[in-house]
């Protein structure tokens, strides 16, 4: 069964969670240390994220430079391959239009289709390193929706090139989720345009849509209101966080466009260490999933990045 049916079908609420790729040059055991650590929750799924290539420039003699693509954490593919040989558990590999040409991605479906894993999260992804705005790379997607209409072309057994293949002979498809942002993606005019935008993923194809990270539950009940006032029917996963550090009070509402609860904030305002908000995000997370799971949600998603910890405290006193 594909996560996207999995989804929509009658379950409790699942739990799931969301790997980095290692920086170039570590090992994969770190990845390995935290489904070890969580695996007893009986993980639905688990998310390996991508990350786009950047371009960098190095000196290869006195005032010469050398212009070349360099990706931070390669190897989502290999890791995904990995994980489902190791452990038996799905795996679902994020794909991204950012730093990734339309031929780059057909490469990544095809080496996909090879090895079986055929379920998929799409998105847009951040804008370059030095770019004031978003950018696709020469020959790829601007928008996550052009991305889900690739995978159907591919479903559908042709390539970019109008060509056709026979990678999914035997009956297999790829199925997708989308993301979705409750407290509107940062370049929205405002929420309604933001569920337009979602509106057409789905039309393309996504089975279901997992949340930008929240804080404030009553976000979340409201936006999964106005994706259906609006026609979208599929699941809406929720995605949680576990604060860990001090200086996630200012970076997570900086960097995602999110707010904290006036609550959480006055907890936070007075944790001097990362011990004490480690605990303040612990108990917060474990407020939120519980009602999360009492209203039915079909999964929680869990941001574990760094966070291994806070998530098995989590999961041990909800699941």
């Amino acid at each position: 069964m594909s996560v996207s049916a999995f989804l929509q079908s009658r379950h409790d609420t699942a739990f799931s969670f969301e790997v980095l790729p290692p920086v170039k040059g570590k090992s994969i055991e770190q990845i390995y240390r935290t489904i070890d650590r969580l695996r007893e929750f009986n993980p639905a799924y688990i998310n390996i994220t991508t990350h786009r290539s950047d371009t960098v420039y190095h000196e290869t003699a006195p005032g010469v430079f050398t212009r070349l693509q360099e990706c931070h954490r390669p190897g989502t593919v290999a890791i995904a391959a990995a994980i489902k040989e190791k452990y038996g558990i799905p795996v679902v590999p994020h794909l991204i239009c950012s730093g990734y040409s339309q031929q780059e991605t057909e490469y990544e479906l095809i080496d996909l289709s090879f090895i079986g894993i055929t379920d998929l999260i799409l998105l847009r992804g951040d804008k370059g390193r030095d770019d004031s705005r978003f950018m696709p790379r020469e020959g790829g997607h601007s928008h996550a929706s052009e991305l889900c209409e690739q995978v159907m072309q591919f479903n559908a057994g042709r390539l970019i090139d109008g060509s056709q293949h026979e990678m999914l002979s035997d009956g297999r498809q790829f199925t997708f989720g989308v993301a979705g942002y409750p407290e509107k993606h940062e370049e929205a005019m405002n929420l309604e345009a933001d569920i337009e935008a979602l509106c057409r993923k789905v039309e393309k194809g996504a089975g279901y849509v997992v949340t930008q990270m929240f804080f404030d539950n009553e976000k979340y009940f409201s936006f999964v209101d106005r994706c259906r006032k609006a026609g979208i029917t599929v699941p809406i996963v929720p995605g949680i966080k576990p604060l860990g550090t001090l200086n996630h009070r200012t970076l997570l509402p900086r960097t995602f466009h999110i707010d904290l609860p006036e609550p959480l904030a006055r907890e936070l305002a007075r944790c001097s260490t990362n011990e004490q908000v480690r605990a303040v995000g612990i108990e917060w997370g474990i407020a939120q999933c519980r009602e999360l799971r009492a209203a039915g949600v079909p999964s929680i998603h869990f941001y574990s990045m760094n966070a291994s910890q806070s998530v098995e405290a989590i999961a041990r006193a909800i699941y």
